[in-house]
């Protein structure tokens, strides 16, 4: 029975924090204005700057686990890149040593629950309060309360572990290389079962303290920690998007790497911790040379690890794939203030680029459109409509995040020909942005055509075809030719494209009013229309920008 208790306080614990990490995640997302955003990027806009402040926040807080799992919920929600939540979480690996100094010289350990139900108050009350507007915060706080109540509940659902409970693993101490390992496994075993590499440091430092271990192998327990304590953000990744579980993988890499490296090492190791620390070895300063240790790993693991943080950031994207319907990271493009005036036409260049980023955004959604007409099955549906709406929710962040970036560069010391080539590239990424709506659009028409039991012609479908294949031939030429000047040829060429998907829209449509004459089904007719009334708009959209491209100076 006690058994079964413990099980669901752990279970109830764990959900606790999980429910807590979303909650601050979305309110996150709510609450965070560019001001939020560009601090952010301002503390981690270089990766000693994210070191600093990984290790600040985790001096301030004394877990290095609320760090990472706070890191994670900003990767979640956009406002970390994951080569900037690197340094962060290499940061919260220093910070997470000053709780063994501590303990090693004072035996007192910051409680983070005195926090954590004042902030779940202070949150509710911030949402309670309407007229304040500021409902994501408040969740923000709130979620950020219960996530350090979820871990604090989490250490306290396990039974509690002393040092004379544990004496088992003092038979290892002697036993060479093998011993060690032991010890490794130990430190992280410890550390999952208490859920807190500070808790696990301190009943590794009692023991010493108590003579139950030596100083080899209560070195590999503090090392072994260390791997341990990213089981938080492992569990805070789960069910996050895809960046946000790279940025944990990034810390159990990064722990684990280290930790096979200093067990190499190991005996350069110990002797350089024994040099830093000043006199001999005994009980009352085994503690003061552990302490060292975990500091001395962790900022030589960060040393070794900080110039290579693009590569581990490419290395963690290839292990890790996006799932079949996973959500892209949200948009972000910033405007930086800073050197305008040097740099004005750079901005032009960076929107271009962005633009074209957006059109080929919409060829991949046309193309797979019209793989539709090959399979209208409920099962190939299923598979393509949850991936066009992620599409289209991906290029409704691109056109609002576009338009401010292009409305701020027009403010620059441009050119009056530049400026008016600005106001251009706005209309074309409402003409993009439509377009991706309207492909949307279409895919949801066919599914509802299978759910209502609608079924088309193969001679409906036959005539579509070349219909919809003309509109993405359309969308293909607008691509090939954005970012440049459109001849009085090349205009010509499109508004032929343009006139012929008229022509093909007149005849369906008249086509379609001679089924309903002839008593053909009102609502699969209706539906028909609509799919050919959209792709006429498809290319509608594409002509706009053809006369925009026209009109580039």
């Amino acid at each position: 029975m006690q058994i079964t208790i413990i099980v669901f306080e752990i279970i109830g614990s764990l959900g606790l924090l999980l429910y807590g990490m979303k909650l601050m995640s979305d309110g996150i997302q709510k609450s965070a204005g560019e001001g939020l955003h560009r601090i952010l990027n301002f503390m981690t806009g270089n990766r000693f700057m994210a070191v600093l402040t990984g290790l600040g926040i985790t001096a301030i807080v004394q877990s290095s686990s609320a760090t990472t799992v706070m890191t994670v919920s900003f990767v979640n929600a956009g406002l970390l890149t994951l080569t900037q939540s690197i340094g962060v979480i290499f940061g919260a690996n220093i910070g997470t040593t000053i709780t063994a100094w501590i303990v090693s010289l004072v035996g007192f350990k910051f409680k983070l629950a005195l926090f954590a139900i004042p902030a779940f108050g202070v949150g509710y009350f911030i949402t309670f309060f309407k007229r304040l507007h500021r409902d994501g915060l408040g969740e923000a706080i709130m979620g950020f309360g219960l996530l350090f109540l979820g871990l604090d509940l989490l250490s306290k659902s396990i039974p509690t572990v002393s040092a004379d409970q544990l004496e088992f693993v003092a038979f290892f101490a002697d036993k060479g290389t093998l011993g060690l390992v032991a010890g490794v496994m130990a430190g992280l075993l410890i550390t999952i079962i208490l859920h807190s590499s500070s808790a696990a440091t301190a009943v590794i430092l009692t023991m010493a303290h108590n003579g139950l271990l030596d100083w080899p192998f209560a070195a590999a327990m503090v090392l072994g920690s260390n791997i341990g304590t990213t089981i938080d953000a492992v569990l805070a990744a789960i069910g996050t998007k895809v960046n946000a579980r790279r940025a944990a993988a990034v810390h159990v890499l990064f722990n684990l790497t280290g930790t096979v490296l200093a067990m190499i090492f190991f005996n350069p190791f110990l002797r350089l911790v024994e040099f830093v620390v000043p006199g001999g070895m005994d009980l009352e300063s085994i503690t003061v040379h552990l302490a060292m240790l975990h500091t001395v790993f962790n900022t030589v693991n960060t040393l070794i690890f900080l110039p290579f943080v693009n590569q581990i950031a490419h290395l963690v994207e290839w292990i890790i794939k996006p799932g079949a319907f996973e959500p892209p990271p949200a948009y972000k493009l910033e405007f930086q203030s800073a050197g305008i005036k040097e740099n004005a036409e750079s901005y032009v260049f960076r929107a271009e680029k962005e633009i074209l980023e957006m059109s080929s955004l919409v060829q991949k959604m046309v193309t797979c459109m019209n793989s539709i007409l090959e399979d209208r099955s409920a099962e190939n549906l299923s598979q393509i409509v949850p991936r066009l709406a992620v599409q289209e929710d991906y290029a409704d962040q691109m056109q609002e995040e576009l338009s401010r970036f292009l409305v701020n560069t027009s403010h620059l010391p441009l050119s009056e020909k530049t400026v008016h080539n600005v106001r251009l590239m706005i209309r074309m990424v409402d003409d993009l942005e439509s377009m991706t709506d309207e492909i949307y659009a279409i895919s949801m028409l066919f599914q509802r055509s299978v759910d209502k039991k609608m079924k088309f012609r193969e001679e409906d479908i036959s005539l579509l075809k070349p219909y919809m294949e003309l509109a993405e031939r359309f969308i293909r030429f607008v691509h090939e030719h954005l970012n440049k000047p459109l001849s009085s040829e090349q205009l010509a060429l499109a508004h032929g494209m343009e006139e012929q998907i008229d022509m093909f829209r007149k005849n369906l449509k008249k086509i379609a009013r001679k089924r309903l004459e002839e008593g053909a089904d009102v609502k699969a007719e209706l539906l028909y229309i609509d799919i050919v009334r959209y792709v006429e708009k498809l290319g509608d959209h594409a002509f706009s920008i053809s006369e925009a491209l026209a009109s580039t100076k």
